[in-house]
């Protein structure tokens, strides 16, 4: 498979954005690095080659970070795992800007509230980043916690939609 690869500016760095022929995102994160990008799929997923294209979610990150933090919403991503992670992600996509959840409060919408762990391990296996926001789960203290593209972007990430 052949897919399509686009760099964007932002004030939190470049972001690339790996999709699929259809424009549908496989991975994606601040980076310039398509390698970094690729390293977020499983091997089986990982396209043979890469060209450079024009993609729809490259306008939805710069209305994104021009303000309109809903632009990212209904940008089609491409995910595969099991069920739990697939749940996960699709959970994700709930999380309202501005009202982050504990990773106990995000196991508990997955109705498993003992499997924190799991449901931190959805966010960390989440390839298309900021399209899948995983960057709206934070630490039961309120801290930051991990996030596989800095913590310096998840803040300003969670300042931007709290704004």
């Amino acid at each position: 498979m052949t897919a399509i690869i686009q760099f964007v500016d932002t004030p939190d760095g470049p972001f690339g954005i790996i999709a699929d022929e259809e424009g549908r995102v496989l991975s994606s994160g601040w980076t310039a690095d398509p390698e970094a990008l690729l390293a977020r799929l499983a091997p089986a997923r990982r396209p043979e080659s890469l060209e450079p294209g024009a993609l729809a979610a490259a306008d939805a990150v710069r209305a994104y970070y021009e303000g309109d933090i809903h632009a990212i919403d209904d940008v089609v991503v491409v995910q595969q795992g099991g069920a739990f992670h697939m749940l996960g992600w699709e959970k994700l996509r709930e999380i309202e800007p501005g009202q982050p959840l504990t990773y106990q409060e995000f196991a508990a919408a997955l109705d498993r509230p003992s499997a924190v762990r799991a449901a931190a391990s959805a966010c960390a296996r989440n390839a298309p980043a900021l399209f899948v926001p995983c960057h709206r789960v934070l630490r039961s203290d309120g801290s930051l916690g991990g996030f596989a593209w800095g913590l310096h972007v998840k803040r300003s990430l969670l300042a931007r939609e709290a704004a």
